[in-house]
């Protein structure tokens, strides 16, 4: 039913995107496009998906046994998961995958995979945070969301570094939860204490993940504003460093079915000052298919977890 809402919401934001859209517009707009750059901001698809890999295999300590091209099923496969569950909440079923494929205890999985998904978060918070200060054109609003993801981004910073004000936290959520979220919290929690203790303990590999993060996200970003060149457009990668990452969190909110709907009017109302709706809506599906090509690829191997998952539960 969740899954259904969600599809529903994205299907009813599309609809009125696409209502008020001159259609024959967004047609030309691909006629149009830079085969070149196309291709190129397309293919980035690929090197993307190595350094994921890659950066997850780094996380995993030397003993599990997990190789390059095991990492790169598992991020493909979770790829897939991500497209139909809320919040890329897809990249947590690589911690079952692991812990069944016998690469890791599940509680060290759970801890390996948090860690991974607040990189991911604060990397693209610290390029959001950026591109906010430096864009020219602030109004209320703007400042408002410089002021949140900065907020968010110092809070982020402290949950990663400070056990005790992690532990804080969560005893504020937990208290406030329902019952079934105080769990899934508790657990949380204890997951998220061993992570500060493995990751803390190695300041090489902590220095390596994070640094690869970082330069992941900036990749992302990159790959946004190639998109743009694509079609024919131009806004100052400076300011993509501001508006695509804001988009992108508009996409993780848990409403939609794999952020369609959200992330692609967030795009046609962020960019509307440099390019029109239908290169907007254009950006958007090409967004889209950053999640979409990874998670093609990945159905073969998710089916082969899935088939091992059936087969140790009988």
């Amino acid at each position: 039913m969740k899954r259904l809402i969600s599809l529903t919401i994205s299907l009813l934001i599309l609809a009125v995107i696409y209502g008020k859209l001159d259609f024959p517009r967004l047609v030309q707009v691909f006629q149009n496009c830079d085969r070149l750059w196309m291709a190129v901001s397309l293919g980035m698809v690929v090197p993307l998906v190595a350094i994921t890999s890659w950066r997850l295999q780094q996380l995993a300590p030397a003993s599990s046994g997990l190789d390059f091209p095991e990492a790169n099923r598992l991020i493909l496969a979770s790829s897939v998961l991500n497209m139909v569950l809320p919040s890329k909440m897809g990249d947590i079923a690589k911690a079952y995958f692991m812990r069944d494929r016998g690469h890791l205890s599940g509680s060290l999985a759970l801890s390996l995979v948090v860690f991974e998904k607040a990189c991911d978060l604060l990397s693209l918070l610290l390029w959001c945070v950026l591109g906010l200060l430096l864009y020219p054109a602030k109004d209320a609003l703007f400042w408002a969301m410089t002021t949140g993801v900065t907020g968010g981004l110092i809070v982020g910073l402290f949950l990663l570094s400070s056990p005790r004000f992690a532990r804080v936290c969560f005893a504020i959520a937990s208290r406030f939860a329902p019952k079934k979220v105080k769990i899934k919290l508790d657990k949380l929690c204890f997951s998220w204490g061993e992570m500060h203790d493995y990751f803390w303990g190695d300041r090489r590999r902590l220095f390596t993940v994070t640094l690869t993060s970082i330069f992941l996200w900036f990749c992302h970003l990159l790959q946004i504003w190639f998109f743009i060149l694509a079609l024919n457009a131009w806004t100052p990668f400076l300011t993509n460093l501001a508006l695509s990452p804001l988009a992108i969190l508009a996409g993780l909110m848990p409403l939609t079915f794999a952020g369609v709907g959200t992330r692609d009017a967030a795009l046609i109302l962020f960019y509307q000052p440099y390019f029109g709706e239908a290169t907007g809506a254009a950006l958007g599906l090409l967004c889209t298919s950053r999640y979409l090509l990874p998670a093609i690829a990945g159905l073969p191997f998710l089916e082969r977890y899935l088939s091992t998952l059936r087969a140790q539960n009988r």
